[in-house]
């Protein structure tokens, strides 16, 4: 996977070092040369000293050729331009920003932006929201006879409820992530559009889940 970065304070740092240690191609921006310092020696990405919303440097780090771009300046509104830029204009598949304001939250959702807080949590979760596939097994089982799995909801089922999706026995929605935060839901729970789901699911259902999904 390939990565912009933008932003290497704290959590922009801690991203990186952590995607470039599992393999992904990872680009950095930042207008202060000395932030790259953090990084250390082992860091193997590219460094771009510069702005992030500055279209030029966008270029230079690839943005046309990306699968994500993560915002993490110490600015929410720069945070929420650099994204909408990348989104909108360079039709970047994964777009995520860092948010200080957690009241801003609803605001980056409707814009189609997901958001990460600013603590340790968020880093993982901006990990978790950049690298799982379409169908991504989270935990197994009992000899991997049963697995948790997640996925982000398909389009053709949101406004569906849980209990389209639910076979007693076979497949359960175990939990779903809906603007950073995750609950339980019941049975008429509504899916929303990008919702992540977490599925508990037996191995031998596993082609029906997918096929309910729309995965087949």
């Amino acid at each position: 996977m390939k990565v912009i970065i933008v932003g290497i304070k704290r959590m922009g740092a801690g991203l990186a070092m952590k995607l470039d240690r599992k393999g992904h191609h990872v680009t950095l921006i930042d207008d202060e040369k000395e932030s790259f310092q953090i990084l250390g020696d082992d860091f193997k990405g590219k460094k771009i000293v510069g702005f992030g919303f500055d279209r030029n440097i966008l270029k230079e780090a690839g943005i046309d050729k990306v699968d994500a771009v993560v915002s993490c300046t110490r600015s929410d509104e720069m945070n929420a331009v650099i994204a909408r830029i990348a989104k909108n204009i360079y039709l970047v598949p994964h777009v995520i920003a860092r948010l200080y304001d957690p009241q801003k939250a609803e605001i980056y959702q409707r814009l189609g932006i997901q958001t990460i807080s600013t603590n340790t949590w968020g880093i993982e979760r901006a990990i978790e929201l950049l690298t799982y596939s379409q169908l991504d097994s989270v935990y197994e089982m009992g000899n991997a006879s049963v697995n948790l799995v997640r996925i982000e909801i398909p389009a053709l089922l949101v406004g569906h409820v849980v209990n389209e999706i639910t076979v007693i026995g076979e497949i359960s929605i175990t939990s779903i992530s809906r603007h950073n935060n995750t609950f339980i839901p019941t049975l008429r729970t509504i899916f929303e559009k990008e919702d992540t789901l977490y599925i508990t699911v037996i191995s031998s259902a596993t082609n029906k889940l997918k096929s309910i999904l729309g995965l087949m």
